[in-house]
């Protein structure tokens, strides 16, 4: 089965905890802190694999998740960090953040690698935290949690041209005469149920790529018959070879099928308005009668598009047509499939200014607060030990939360919220 768009749950590991030890030698019955720091959590990374052709595999595993790094050890010793967890897709896809629809990265060259999510940081062990006022310090920091987030894959073939038409216009045959491909072809609608490749060498030391886009509908577009599961192949391709059979065997009218065609791609994409387009006229070996053939050409050729009568089934005028496209294939630059709108912005996400920012709000009475720094502040503390909880406090007043609380109007007694956790103000 052809599989082109899977969602998955992702999540990197978190960071190893820091330890809390202490010196047990001879002779030194009361020696210093030497908790070690917890390990980094894995990293999740997406890799592209040449043998890959489809996301099949993601339809039987939606969760892929990292290791946790292991916690410090005595002697300052550093836990051991994880392994990153590597995913394997095909060449083509494009992942998303689903959150925000926006693209995190296309995969578009054999090797690529990308990190989707970091792993926790680990956190530090005591020997960290000594002071002289404090010179066996009790607590050490918890491990930087890990990155869960939902992507979107979406695999969009990677071809120089695209094959459009109507079902059972000839364009598995025309893919088979010109290629090495051996795409299943069959007298009936839909025999192509997913998208097929082949190489063509027209000119002897210069080939290019063609996909046959299964035959598009009246309605693709907006999702009917086989719609956007295909229409998104057509998008990397630099030029497009619109097959129509001219000799109107199955009793349309070729520049009616011209237009619908034209239409639903226009609708899906407003990028393939600017794609080039060559006609290729096929079946003129069924054709009964010529004027057909010359008043498409006509009516085509007053658009704009150039015209190339052939037969996939005799060769008739293949050369000719796969000539031309080499041709025009060297003049044509790729445009990039991404807009630079559309990334996820990853820099303005770890802004360094953003990661001092702390948020002040209102809930109710409850006076709240959040935000990065805060987040990674709580999830380093150990709320249960008093020394840590005073380094907390510390921190906190250091970076003037409580001033501008005073300011808000905070009274002995309120109820301040970080994150989940609840407290009682008191000066």
């Amino acid at each position: 089965m052809f599989v082109d768009i899977a969602k998955i749950r992702i999540k990197s590991g978190d960071g190893g905890n820091g330890r809390v030890s202490f010196r047990r030698e001879k002779y030194v019955p009361n020696g210093g802190p030497d908790g070690g720091d917890g390990g980094n959590g894995g990293s999740v990374i997406v890799e592209v694999d040449l043998g890959m052709r489809t996301l099949m595999d993601f339809r039987y595993k939606t969760h892929y998740i990292a290791l946790k790094g292991e916690d410090g050890g005595k002697q300052k010793k550093t836990g051991k960090s994880s392994e990153d967890l590597v995913i394997k897709v095909p060449l083509g896809t494009i992942i998303r953040d689903e959150a925000t629809g926006k693209v995190l990265v296309d995969l578009n060259e054999p090797g690529q690698r990308f990190v989707l999510a970091r792993g926790g940081k680990g956190g530090k062990g005591n020997w960290h935290f000594p002071t002289p006022t404090r010179q066996a310090p009790t607590f050490a920091e918890k491990g930087g949690n890990g990155i869960e987030r939902d992507i979107t894959l979406e695999l969009k073939l990677i071809a120089d041209v695209g094959l459009i038409g109507y079902p059972n216009v000839g364009k598995s045959t025309f893919l088979a005469a010109t290629t090495q491909a051996k795409p299943k072809i069959a007298n009936y609608h839909f025999t192509t149920l997913q998208p097929n490749l082949g190489v063509v060498e027209a000119v002897k030391g210069k080939s290019f790529v063609i996909a046959d886009i299964p035959g598009l509908i009246e309605g693709a577009k907006d999702g009917v018959g086989l719609g956007h599961e295909f229409l998104r192949h057509v998008e990397r391709t630099k030029l497009l070879i619109h097959v129509v059979d001219v000799s109107g065997s199955e009793g349309r009218d070729p520049y009616e099928d011209f237009c619908t065609i034209n239409a639903e791609l226009f609708g899906y994409s407003e990028r393939l308005t600017k794609r080039p387009q060559v006609i290729a006229a096929n079946k003129i070996d069924l054709l009964q009668d010529e004027t057909v053939l010359q008043s498409f050409m006509e009516k085509v050729g007053k658009e704009g598009y150039k015209v190339f009568p052939i037969s996939a089934a005799t060769g008739e005028g293949l050369d000719t047509l796969l000539n031309y496209v080499t041709t025009q294939l060297d003049t044509l630059e790729e445009e990039p499939l991404i807009a630079e709108d559309e990334y996820y912005d990853e820099v303005a996400e770890l802004n360094p200014k953003d990661r001092w920012n702390i948020n002040y709000y209102m809930d109710g009475e409850v006076y709240c607060v959040d935000g990065p720094y805060i987040e990674r502040l709580v999830y380093s503390t150990d709320l249960s030990d008093i020394e840590s909880l005073r380094r907390f406090q510390n921190v906190l007043m250091q970076r003037g939360v409580f001033e501008q609380l005073k300011e808000m109007g905070i009274e002995d007694g309120d109820t301040v919220r970080i994150l989940s956790f609840e407290f009682e103000y008191y000066a």
